[in-house]
């Protein structure tokens, strides 16, 4: 019995080459029809190959994009509003209550110093006394008496100051500086007309004022080395209208020129000058003023007190 020979395989045939070549999966195209077309190196693109028999529709490659591994993105969160929380308002603070203002004291009316005259005694000022307008260191001053001064006061006393009668209106002078009995022009430095214990030679030729002026400050500051009176050269001492008062200790010296300053009514007195400095009835207000320099020391008043009068005003 003979074997059956076996088949020879068959080569195929050159029409119906079939490659077992890599395709690369470049998809052409994807056809409604169920056929896919692949490029096959060697053949044309127009060789189709049926695809595979599936009901199920082919889905299109997506190629992703490439992710970098170096930065991870983050998505940034949306930012939240923290509501501001509402501050609740200070309780309002009580205004400080304001002190009532003092009253002004009241000024005597003429009803009151009439009045009050009938329990007015007389007084006598112990040294410079202001007279006020009102019973306050603060209150204006309208003039300024000389101890000694005699000064019809009334029983009325409010805050250490007395209500006196002064050239017809009501005033004030500290009750301090007042006194019942008359006092002593040496002890005080009132005007007096008693006789230089020094000597009076020097009041020959001189006005009445320039006489006052002289003994009265020979009573009031013995620390005066000497007087000049009358002499030639013009002006006041010229006239017997002036005095001078030797001095060698400035501050007596200015304690005196301020003194007749003061008391310029009581004495007669129209000017003062020491130190270079004048003081004037006239200009009375502008208190002392420089005078320009008349080259030494007695010239310019830096060793005495010059006191120029009007002549007999103080009698």
């Amino acid at each position: 019995m003979s074997r059956p020979r076996p088949r020879r395989a068959l080569r195929p045939s050159a029409a119906v080459r079939v490659a077992r070549v890599a395709v690369p999966v470049a998809l052409v195209g994807l056809a409604t029809s169920g056929v896919v077309a692949f490029a096959v190196p060697g053949q044309d693109a127009t060789s189709a190959v049926p695809a595979a028999t599936t009901s199920a529709p082919v889905e299109p490659v997506v190629r992703e994009q490439p992710v970098s591994r170096d930065v991870v993105r983050t998505p940034s969160p949306t930012p939240v509003a923290t509501p501001t929380p509402t501050a609740s308002p200070a309780p309002a603070k009580a205004a400080p209550a304001k002190a009532a203002p003092k009253a002004k004291p009241k000024k005597p009316s003429a009803d009151d110093l009439a009045e009050d005259a009938k329990a007015s005694t007389t007084l006598w000022a112990t040294d410079a006394l202001n007279i006020r307008t009102d019973p306050s260191k603060k209150s204006d001053v309208v003039a300024e008496v000389a101890a000694g001064t005699k000064l019809g006061a009334t029983s009325t006393v409010r805050d250490g100051f007395r209500l006196v009668v002064f050239k017809g209106e009501g005033r004030w002078v500290s009750a301090g500086y007042v006194s019942k009995k008359k006092p002593d022009p040496a002890t005080t430095g009132g005007v007096t007309d008693a006789a230089c214990g020094k000597g009076s030679s020097m009041e020959s030729g001189l006005t009445p004022d320039a006489v006052l002026v002289h003994r009265t400050l020979c009573a009031r500051f013995p620390q005066v080395t000497s007087f000049g009176g009358t002499r030639g050269g013009g002006g006041f001492h010229a006239t017997g209208q002036a005095v001078d008062c030797m001095i060698s200790d400035s501050k007596v010296g200015w304690e005196m020129a301020r003194w007749v300053r003061a008391h310029a009514s009581e004495l007669g007195v129209s000017e003062v000058i020491y130190s270079q400095k004048i003081w004037t009835v006239q200009r009375g207000r502008e208190g002392w003023r420089s005078m320009s320099d008349r080259g030494s020391a007695t010239a310019n008043h830096y060793d005495h007190v010059h006191v120029s009068v009007y002549g007999n005003r103080a009698r």
